[in-house]
C-alpha cells in the first residue's frame, strides 16, 4: 500500500483540489501504447485503404512530367512551371493522409486524460539530473511493469507476424509466377494487409495499459487522512474564504426570503428601518409566522417586493420592532404578540373585503404592544 513520507498509508481517494492541482502541474494520466496504436493502426489502414488512388495518381505524375518536349527542355520558365503544378499535384495526391496523421496524433494523446497545458511541468527540474533518484525510477515497479509491456509487445506482434508469414507463405511464393503489374498489384495488397493486421495486435496492448495508466495515476494522487485534514485547513481556514462562504450564504438566504415575502399577508414597517413580513394559515400554522424581516436596505427591498406583489404595508414603528427583536425567521411570533397580530390580521381581512366588495369601511386597528415588548427588545 502507498505510504508518504511520514509513513502514513494513503488510503483516501484524491480531493478536487488535489486533482484540479495535479492538472494544473501536467499531471494527467497518459497511454503511449494508446497514441502508438492510433498512430501505427489508421496510419497502415489509410494507406492501403488510398493505396489505389495514390498510386494512379503518382503514375500518373510522372508520366506527365517525364515526357517533356524538346521545346520545354531549353524552357526555363516551362520547368519552374512543370515543378510548381508538380508540387501542387503532390500535395493534392498526400494531402488528405498528412491532414488525418496529426489529428490521429492529438486526438489519441488527449483522449485519455484531456488537454493540459502547463508551464510547470515544462520548467526545468535539477531533481531529475540527481543519479540516485534516477536510479531509483530504473528499479520502480513502474518500469518493471513498462518492461513487462515491452517483451509482451515484442512476443505479440513477432508472433503475430510469424503465424501470418506461414500462413501467407504460398501466396508469397505464387508472386513469381505473376505478370509484373499484376504480381506488384497483388504483393502490395498482401504486404499492406499484413501490416494493417499485425498494427490490429497494438489495440491489446493498448486495452491493458490505458486501465494501468488510469489505476496508476489514481494510486498516486491518493492521500492520507492527514493529508486531507491539512488541506480542509488550509482551503476552509482562510479569512477570505469563510468570509466568502458567510457572504454566499446570507444572499441564498435572502433570495429565499424574499421570495417567501409576496405570500405574506402583512408587511409591519417602522417606517423606514424595519420591515416584518407575516404570514397565517388557519389550517396549517397554530401562529402567525415570520417570514421575512430586514433592516434599512433589506428593509426597503421588502417594501419594493410587497408593493410589486399587492401586499398591504402598514406602518407600526413599535410593533415592527417588537416583532423583529423578539422573533427569528420561519418561527411563530411570541405568545404576547398574539392580540395585537390577531388584530392587525383581522383589520387586512376586512380591508380586504371592503377593497373587493365595499360596505363599511374598517376602523384602524389598535396595535398597542406590550410593555415587555417595548424598547427594541424581548424581555422573556
Amino acid at each position: 500500500m502507498a505510504e508518504n513520507k511520514n509513513g502514513q498509508d494513503k488510503t483516501e481517494e484524491p480531493t478536487a483540489k488535489r486533482l484540479e492541482d495535479s492538472r494544473k502541474k501536467g499531471q494527467v494520466p497518459r497511454s503511449r501504447e494508446l497514441n502508438t496504436m492510433a498512430i501505427t493502426l489508421v496510419g497502415t489502414l489509410s494507406l492501403v485503404l488510398m493505396s489505389g488512388q495514390m498510386g494512379d495518381g503518382l503514375s500518373q505524375l510522372m508520366s506527365d512530367n517525364f515526357t517533356i518536349s524538346r521545346v520545354e527542355v531549353f524552357d526555363s520558365n516551362a520547368m519552374l512551371e512543370r515543378l510548381k503544378q508538380a508540387t501542387i499535384d503532390s500535395f493534392i495526391l498526400l494531402g488528405p493522409f498528412f491532414i488525418i496523421m496529426p489529428v490521429v496524433a492529438i486526438l489519441s494523446s488527449v483522449i485519455l486524460g484531456g488537454i493540459a497545458f502547463s508551464t510547470q511541468a515544462m520548467a526545468p527540474k535539477l531533481s531529475k539530473l540527481s543519479p540516485l533518484k534516477g536510479f531509483k525510477r530504473m528499479v520502480s515497479v513502474k518500469s518493471l511493469v513498462e518492461l513487462l509491456k515491452t517483451l509482451a509487445k515484442f512476443g505479440l506482434v513477432g508472433g503475430v507476424t510469424a503465424l501470418l508469414l506461414n500462413y501467407l507463405i504460398e501466396d508469397f511464393l505464387v508472386l513469381n509466377t505473376m505478370e509484373l503489374h499484376q504480381g506488384v498489384s497483388r504483393m502490395g495488397d498482401l504486404i499492406g494487409w499484413s501490416i494493417v493486421l499485425i498494427s490490429s495486435t497494438l489495440i491489446f496492448v493498448a486495452m491493458i495499459d490505458v486501465p494501468f495508466q488510469i489505476w496508476d495515476h489514481k494510486k498516486q494522487l491518493k492521500m492520507t487522512r492527514q493529508e486531507i485534514r491539512d488541506e480542509m485547513k488550509e482551503t476552509d481556514g482562510r479569512p477570505e474564504v469563510k468570509s466568502r462562504i458567510r457572504q454566499l450564504q446570507q444572499e441564498m438566504a435572502q433570495r429565499r426570503m424574499m421570495d417567501e415575502v409576496p405570500k405574506a399577508d402583512v408587511i409591519v414597517t417602522n417606517p423606514t428601518h424595519y420591515a416584518v413580513a407575516l404570514r397565517y394559515d388557519q389550517v396549517n400554522m397554530g401562529a402567525p409566522k415570520l417570514v421575512a424581516k430586514g433592516a434599512d436596505l433589506i428593509a426597503a427591498n421588502i417594501r419594493n417586493v410587497a408593493t410589486e406583489a399587492n401586499v398591504p404595508i402598514i406602518e407600526s414603528p413599535i410593533l415592527a420592532r417588537a416583532i423583529y427583536f423578539s422573533t427569528d425567521l420561519d418561527r411563530a411570533i411570541p405568545a404576547g404578540l398574539y392580540h395585537v397580530v390577531a388584530k392587525l390580521l383581522a383589520y387586512i381581512f376586512q380591508l380586504k373585503v371592503y377593497t373587493e366588495q365595499g360596505g363599511l369601511s374598517p376602523g384602524e386597528p389598535d396595535l398597542s404592544v406590550p410593555e415587555d415588548f417595548k424598547g427594541g427588545k424581548y424581555d422573556s
